[in-house]
């Protein structure tokens, strides 16, 4: 794998972004991500997701993704979110270990797990789509509101507010704040203690939380991804979203 690396840590596996240093989001790194989490899912008892220490991910890869026509753009989001399904119903406990900034889709992988550490530095992680021009996922939106609630949920959606990890603290997005050094074994100090629980009965319980949203999803995707790709390519939309790709 190129764009994700995995390490063990005993019985948990350690998952690594490793697309330089904004950790961009693509074709291949979401397709190694995808495999990574199959290959987790038959050898271990849990998973930490990393990033890196500047960017955790800077969300999805706009310059490579603004070069796709809709059919491709299309199939990219469906492969996205079938990605983002697999890591929030992986029957594994997860965590996600955040050293960097964590905005848009790092956002939302990082919401796609059971809990999330970020260091004690004055990183920034949200849902800021509606500032370029694009929804927030549904996904996404029905992960925040399970993790925050939904009067947090409008104030950092609606406003596109990228926040830091002392006010994601306080709102319940992070679990906890640790010195950066000890983000990713902090995380899978809690991983193993979970994985060391009876399997069968994590997973039913786990399953309580993870079962609502997919089938939901599912009855409107179609819908949904329409009414996204719409959006993406309406030409205001596409306008914002050259300016965002200069950044990267």
């Amino acid at each position: 794998m190129h764009k994700v690396a995995l390490e063990s840590k005993g019985e948990v596996a350690l998952v690594r972004l490793a697309n330089g240093v904004t950790n961009a989001i693509g074709l291949e790194l979401l397709q190694d991500f995808a495999a990574v989490l199959a290959d987790v899912k038959s050898r271990f008892k849990g998973l930490v997701l990393a990033g890196g220490d500047k960017f955790f991910s800077i969300g999805l890869n706009l310059p490579e993704l603004l070069e796709f026509d809709r059919k491709g753009m299309a199939e990219f989001w469906i492969l996205f979110d079938d990605t983002v399904l697999d890591l929030y119903t992986l029957p594994l406990p997860t965590a996600c270990a955040i050293t960097g900034h964590a905005p848009a889709a790092g956002a939302i992988l990082a919401l796609a797990c059971d809990f999330r550490f970020a260091a004690a530095e004055n990183k920034r992680i949200g849902l800021n789509e509606i500032r370029i021009g694009v929804p927030v996922p549904y996904l996404a939106d029905r992960m925040l509101r399970q993790v925050v609630g939904n009067r947090v949920a409008n104030e950092l959606e609606y406003a596109g507010k990228l926040i830091e990890s002392e006010e994601a603290k306080s709102v319940g997005l992070i679990d906890a704040i640790v010195p950066a050094e000890e983000v990713e074994p902090r995380a899978v100090a809690q991983i193993s203690e979970l994985a060391a629980m009876p399997a069968a009965a994590f997973v039913l319980t786990k399953q309580h939380r993870t079962r609502e949203i997919p089938s939901q999803f599912q009855a409107i995707r179609q819908e949904l991804n329409r009414s996204f790709m719409d959006c993406w390519f309406a030409p205001a939309t596409q306008a914002l979203l050259k300016e965002a790709s200069a950044k990267f």
